[in-house]
Parts: structure tokens; C-alpha cells; sequence
């Protein structure tokens, strides 16, 4: 007898069939949201849309102090941006910068990718703060097209760049009046003979740099004079054991005996964004960028050596920017109401006429030195976002020939940086010292008065 076998039928479950389908499409999604999201949360690009602005601003000879304006304002941008997306983590900077008004909020209802959004927001102020305005447009395209082919959903794609608009503009409403405007037609600097008193210097022999820079609005200091520096050794070349002769008398005495490390740590720092060269009768120009870039890169060397996230790269960009605009704006304030004359200026008229500075002397007045107030301001904000003691090699001149230079800490840099004028025969040593001093009480000021991180 054979035993009946009996076959159920499969029974076909239209509940767990759907529920697989959407399950396969929200591993797919998410799958291609953290595709597109490894590039657009990466710092590193970051890092490298600050440094596409610095290659701008390069470009178009930017003088230093403009400069440090490019920066502050586009990484401002930014940071709004990712302040407003992450407001558990990072506190908008409205408010604590008094005179910022509150940026507009992000739509609770619209996707957005925040991090996208503050690269094109640096992008789209960075770009209106250079000239010839546009000259970010192809990046721009770049980043969007980086997004797209990443894999980013239309929607979040329109609604960032949406935002990303919105807050550009508001920052560019805000920097119209910082009082840049109106020290476009201010009264230029009147040159006199007066023994002591800042004149052009050689080769080009360019009028004085921006000597209303010190009217223009600070971001955390309550005055360019906030930050007062004492009085300079007054002008004496008649008594040998005056501090005015002595000084004068060390810078040429360092000038004539450099040491190799010497040589290349005024190299290092020269910073100089406009180089005029005269060779025979031939003069021609070269570039690099200046002190502030070169601080935007080392902020960029802390960000890569930590792993620090997206944010926390911004932030950290941010801060130092701030610093080293308020640090421009007080130290011109100094310069101009000293109006000290350059050692060059001093030594070819009295001591020796052909003795020519390791490199070229800028045209503005010498106290305080700018490297040494600006380099000692950003050190403070890096210090705090990144942590003391953090050897370091900077290689971000290497594009212009020069060897690399490695440091303890950002302190230690500042500090060299501002040496190093003196090995470079533009400023005397109690104005390096001096603008130190005043670089680290505003670099101190910004770290306290801005948080930007939540804890």
C-alpha cells in the first residue's frame, strides 16, 4: 500500500513581501545617503575650499590685511551654517558677535545637507569679497557637480543650496558695514622728512598700505584701540647707547651675519604677497600668499594631524579667522599712530648705504610688527581647538621653493614668526616683542568671548 503523500501549497504573504521590498529600499537609500555624505562631510574638503580662496587671493594680490577680511567673512558663512544644523554642538556666533544679527533658521521640514550647504556659503561670500568678483564660480560648480555624482537626492541637493544662499546673503549685508566702504576714499597717508617718521621704501616705493584700516569694525574687540601698546623708543641716532640706536644697530648686525636656520626662518615667514625684483633695469613681481593664508593653512595642518570632524574643522577655521582680522585691525591702529620709520629707512640714510634686509620691506610703518601680533593671535584659537604642545611640520610654503619647518606647538610658531622680522631686516626686536604680547591678549579675548563649541 502506498502512503499518499500530500504537497502543501506555498503560501504567498503580501504583508512580508512589502515589508522586504521597503526594507530593500531603505538599505539602498541609506547606502547612497552615506555615499554622497563621505564626500560632502569630509573636512578634507573643506580644507581644500579654504585653500582654493587662498590661491584666489593670491592671484589677485590681496594685500594682508584685506586678505584677512576674505577669510573672515566666508568662514563666518560657513559656520552659521553648520551651526544651524547641529545647534546641539556648535552656538551660533550672532549675538556674540554683538553686532551680528541672528541668521535665519533652516526649514524643520526640508532635508538638508549642512555640510554642503556651508562649503558653497563660504564659497558664494568668499566669492563676493574678491575681485574680479566670480572668480569662485567654477569651483562652486565643481562642488556642486561633486554632489550630484555622490549621489545626492535632488531635493536635498535644491533645498542646501537654497540655504546655503540665504545665509551668504545675510553675512554680506552684515560686512557692508564694517566701514570697508567708506576707507576706500579716505585721505591717504601724507609722507614727511621728519627724522623717525615712516617713508616709502625701496624698490617700489609705494605709498603707505591702508592707513585707515584700524576704523574699520572689529569682530570681538570693542575698539581698535582696545588693546593699547606702549609708546616705541623714541627716534635717536645721536647717543650710541640710546635703546633707538641700539636697536637699530642690532638689526644690521643680524643682517650681516645670518646663520643658515637664520636665513630660512625669515624666508619661511616673508609672507610677502606682492614682491617687486629688480634685476639690471628689469623689475617684475612675485606671489605668495600672506601672513593671514598662511595661518588659514596651519589651522588646516591642526584640523588634518587631530581628525578633527567636519565642524569641528570649520569652527576651528572660523575662530582663528576672527582672530586674525581684529589682530590687523589693532595692530594698524598702532602702526599709523606711531608712524615708526623701518630699519632700512634708518641704515642706508646714517650707517651704510648699500645694506639692503634679508627680504623686502613692506610699505607701512614699522611698529608694531604685524607677523608677530597676527601669528600670536590665530596660536591662541588653535591652541584652544586643538591642544598645546602639538609638534607639527608646515610645509605650506614648499610651493614656493622653501623648505619645511617643523614646530612644538602653534605658540612656538608664533613665536619665531614674529622673530623672524628682525632676521629679515624689516623690524626692530621690541616691536616683535611687543606686538607678541598684544597678538596673545586678542587671540585670549576671542576664545574667551566666542563659543562656538557645546560641550
Amino acid at each position: 500500500m502506498i502512503n499518499s503523500i500530500s504537497f502543501s501549497k506555498p503560501i504567498f504573504d503580501m504583508n512580508r513581501f512589502l515589508l522586504l521590498i521597503v526594507g530593500v529600499i531603505l538599505v539602498f537609500t541609506s547606502c547612497k545617503k552615506a555615499d554622497y555624505q563621505k564626500v560632502t562631510h569630509d573636512p578634507e574638503l573643506y580644507r581644500v575650499t579654504v585653500k582654493k580662496l587662498n590661491d584666489i587671493v593670491l592671484e589677485n594680490n590681496f594685500p594682508p590685511v584685506i586678505a584677512s577680511r576674505n577669510y573672515v567673512y566666508a568662514n563666518i558663512a560657513a559656520y552659521e551654517v553648520i551651526a544651524a544644523g547641529d545647534p546641539q554642538h556648535f552656538r551660533s556666533l550672532a549675538g556674540q558677535i554683538k553686532h551680528l544679527p541672528a541668521v535665519p533658521k533652516p526649514d524643520k521640514d526640508k532635508e538638508i545637507d549642512f555640510q554642503f550647504a556651508s562649503l558653497l556659503s563660504f564659497c558664494f561670500v568668499g566669492n563676493a569679497v574678491t575681485f574680479p568678483e566670480g572668480s569662485m564660480f567654477l569651483y562652486i560648480d565643481e562642488l556642486k557637480k561633486k554632489a550630484k555624482d555622490a549621489g545626492m537626492p535632488s531635493d536635498v541637493f535644491n533645498n542646501s543650496v537654497a540655504y546655503s544662499d540665504i545665509v551668504a546673503k545675510h553675512i554680506m549685508k552684515w560686512s557692508k558695514k564694517d566701514n570697508y566702504a567708506q576707507t576706500r576714499s579716505a585721505s591717504k597717508y601724507t609722507v614727511t622728512r621728519k627724522d623717525g617718521r615712516w617713508i616709502p621704501t625701496p624698490p617700489m616705493y609705494a605709498q603707505a598700505l591702508e592707513p585707515h584700516w584700524g576704523e574699520i569694525r572689529p569682530m570681538v574687540l570693542d575698539s581698535a584701540s582696545q588693546i593699547p601698546a606702549p609708546e616705541p623708543p623714541p627716534y635717536n641716532m645721536t647717543d650710541k647707547n640710546s635703546v633707538f640706536y641700539k636697536s637699530v644697530m642690532e638689526v644690521k648686525q643680524l643682517g650681516d651675519s645670518l646663520t643658515t636656520d637664520q636665513k630660512h626662518m625669515a624666508d619661511f615667514w616673508d609672507d610677502n604677497a606682492f614682491k617687486m625684483n629688480v634685476v639690471g633695469h628689469a623689475m617684475f613681481a612675485t606671489k605668495k600668499f600672506g601672513p593671514a593664508g598662511h595661518w588659514m593653512n596651519i589651522a588646516g595642518i591642526g584640523s588634518k594631524m587631530k581628525n578633527a570632524d567636519f565642524g569641528t574643522t570649520v569652527a576651528a577655521y572660523t575662530q582663528a579667522s576672527i582672530a586674525l582680522f581684529d589682530a590687523f585691525i589693532n595692530c594698524w591702529y598702532v602702526k599709523y599712530k606711531a608712524n615708526s620709520v623701518r630699519p632700512e629707512t634708518v641704515i642706508t640714510k646714517l650707517i651704510d648705504h648699500d645694506w639692503r634686509p634679508r627680504i623686502q620691506t613692506p610699505p607701512f610703518p614699522e611698529y608694531i610688527s604685524g607677523h608677530a601680533v597676527i601669528s600670536a593671535a590665530a596660536a591662541e584659537t588653535l591652541t584652544h581647538s586643538f591642544g598645546d604642545n602639538m609638534a607639527y611640520t608646515d610645509a605650506s610654503e614648499s610651493e614656493f621653493g622653501i623648505p619645511a619647518r617643523t614646530f612644538t606647538s602653534f605658540r612656538a610658531a608664533a613665536q619665531e614668526a614674529g622673530l623672524s622680522r628682525v632676521y629679515g631686516g624689516i623690524h626692530y626686536k621690541n616691536a616683535c616683542i611687543t606686538g607678541s604680547m598684544s597678538g596673545r591678549k586678542i587671540g585670549q579675548l576671542v576664545v574667551e568671548k566666542l563659543k562656538l563649541k557645546i560641550k
